[in-house]
């Protein structure tokens, strides 16, 4: 072999030597790498601690702080690698003075090393890049501060994320998306998938809701975040027909952090603001009370239908998904009829005929009972109500209300039948909730309706029901059996002489404390309350207007098949 070749041979061999400043080189950036790994672990304990309490703003800075974590790691772990093997490169002896011997064993055991500590470098730089990645995804799942998505962005059910309200062209407010936590443990999703309904809110001017109430702010709506500062319902028996204004908080208060953030609040129904993603579009319309104000039941709502009847998505399907809540029998007499597409929220058909409203569009909603209600442990037993029957209220009334003046006449005289005139003035709502309490029956009795408010504060008081009303329609019988905890009579029974009281006597303790029993159990199912609970009034009116929406949807769909070939010819 020529002295030309062995010198290149030596130098091919020269150039693998590892140097003493190349070994410690490679120890310190896999240093490097191990102490960044560590950092950042600690960085995530860290961060999932205060993402607990965390605002929206503050998860933004965090997701692009975690992003710069990761970036400047990355660059300053690539630096020192390329540094390290530009400084290698240097070490090497050029071909023109390489001189030196062939390897030795000792020498290729140290050829070995180097190899190894250069895998080693790369094995614990794909690894920073591995778990650092991991640990970015752990911690923004901690935080609640994902990426945005389609819906919107999943927060953590105690932080705090405010309502993106505004027109139909916005996208589904963030703070819709809430993640709740179970008394299990277990972690759901409340956002506008998993809810039962999606409803579009019409930002109708205050007039038409709370400005009634007296509330005047620069913004439609009044801020439902702190349920002390929203405007207040006025009392009386002005509450009993107040659906709308419970149904309207809640639904606005589902996109507000304060409210939705407690962890009991439900996901029944969730608010959007994309009118294209929605189920239902709720005309926040305060009817009973502009009835109640004004005492006009053919006025005022001329603007309301104009406006309706206006927009695009009243349009396009003839209003049969919009949602209004009519519940007194007197409101909105002059539009019903020009909105009758439309779902009602009613107390019942009375005065409605069954073009404009019936079972298979609308939905029934109980009165907002007047009466305190009773607490499980303070309700009397059977031997505790002395009363067997009462009733008080108005007794000469019209239409099927003329049993109760023929049931006065049989029954008024009866030792242990509380049977008399009465009303809210001179104390009659705290009458009224002492002889509840005292009695085992109380009579609901059709008046110038079929129904009446005394059946839910019978509800309330734990007083079994007792129905005479043969053209009633009761809230949520599809869910539940109304038999279980009331007495139904026809009212040609219940006008024979000695028939009401015959059955009611007949009924034996132990089947009274059954029904007693079920009462305490079903009673949450007819309270309004703000902020909501699971299964109470809200609620429950929430779930029937979605099972009313799934026969809505199969219509609209099935005009829908030939849209395409419709617009074409």
């Amino acid at each position: 072999m020529s002295s030309r070749k062995k010198k290149k041979k030596k130098n091919e061999h020269t150039g693998m030597y590892l140097s003493r400043g190349s070994r410690r080189r490679c120890l310190a950036l896999t240093r490097r790498l191990l102490i960044d790994l560590s950092s950042r672990r600690r960085l995530f304990i860290l961060h999932a601690d205060a993402g607990k309490s965390s605002t929206k703003r503050q998860l933004k800075k965090k997701s692009r702080f975690h992003e710069a974590l990761n970036l400047a790691g990355f660059l300053r772990c690539s630096h020192a690698l390329v540094s390290w093997m530009a400084a290698e490169r240097k070490t090497q002896p050029s071909p023109a003075t390489a001189t030196a011997p062939p390897p030795s064993p000792a020498e290729h055991r140290r050829l070995l090393r180097y190899v190894a500590f250069v895998a080693l470098s790369l094995l614990a730089f794909s690894c920073w890049a591995l778990v650092s990645s991991r640990i970015d995804a752990a911690v923004l799942a901690a935080t609640g501060a994902g990426e945005d998505d389609a819906i919107g962005i999943r927060i953590s059910s105690s932080q705090a994320a405010m309502p993106a309200s505004g027109g139909g062209n916005a996208t589904v407010s963030p703070s819709a998306m809430m993640t709740r936590q179970h008394p299990s443990g277990e972690t759901a999703a409340c956002d506008a998938e998993s809810a039962q309904l999606r409803v579009f809110v019409y930002d109708l001017p205050p007039e038409f809701h709370f400005g009634m109430l007296g509330w005047r702010g620069a913004a439609t709506w009044p801020d439902v975040g702190d349920p002390r500062a929203v405007p207040r319902y006025p009392g009386g028996l002005n509450l009993q027909h107040s659906v709308e204004y419970w149904l309207t908080l809640d639904i606005l208060s589902s996109t507000s952090s304060a409210v939705a953030g407690d962890l009991r609040r439900p996901c029944t129904a969730v608010r959007v603001t994309n009118a294209s993603r929605a189920d239902v579009f709720l005309v926040p319309f305060f009817a009973s009370l502009s009835y109640n104000r004004q005492s006009k039941p053919h006025g005022g709502h001329g603007e309301l239908v104009k406006y309706l009847v206006r927009k695009e998505e009243w349009r396009r399907w003839g209003g049969t998904n919009h949602l209004l809540v009519p519940h007194h029998p007197n409101s909105m007499m002059d539009a019903r009829r020009r909105l009758s597409a439309a779902m009602f929220v009613l107390s019942d058909f009375g005065r409605y005929t069954p073009k404009v409203a019936n079972l298979r569009k609308d939905v029934i909603a109980p009165y907002k009972h007047v009466v305190p209600s009773l607490g499980d442990g303070d309700s009397p037993r059977f031997e505790q109500r002395p009363v067997l029957a009462y009733f008080q209220g108005a007794i000469h009334r019209k239409d099927g209300g003329r049993v109760r003046q023929k049931l006065y006449n049989l029954i008024k005289d009866e030792k242990d039948v509380h049977f008399t005139y009465g009303s809210v003035r001179q104390n009659g709502i705290r009458r009224a909730t002492k002889g509840m309490a005292s009695s085992k029956f109380c009579l609901n009795i059709a008046g110038d309706t079929p129904s009446s408010n005394r059946l839910f504060d019978a509800i309330v008081s734990h007083c079994v029901p007792v129905i005479i009303s043969d053209d009633i329609e009761l809230p949520f019988e599809d869910v539940l059996d109304y038999s279980e905890f009331c007495v139904f009579v026809r009212a040609s029974d219940a006008v024979k002489k000695g028939f009401l009281l015959r059955l009611l006597r007949g009924i034996t303790h132990e089947e009274w404390t059954v029904m007693w029993r079920r009462l305490k159990e079903v009673a949450h199912h007819f309270e309004y309350q703000y902020p909501s609970q699971p299964g109470d009034a809200v609620q429950m009116i929430w779930g029937a207007v979605a099972r009313k929406m799934h026969s809505v949807k199969l219509q609209l769909h099935k005009r829908g098949r030939y849209h395409r070939t419709l617009s074409e010819s």
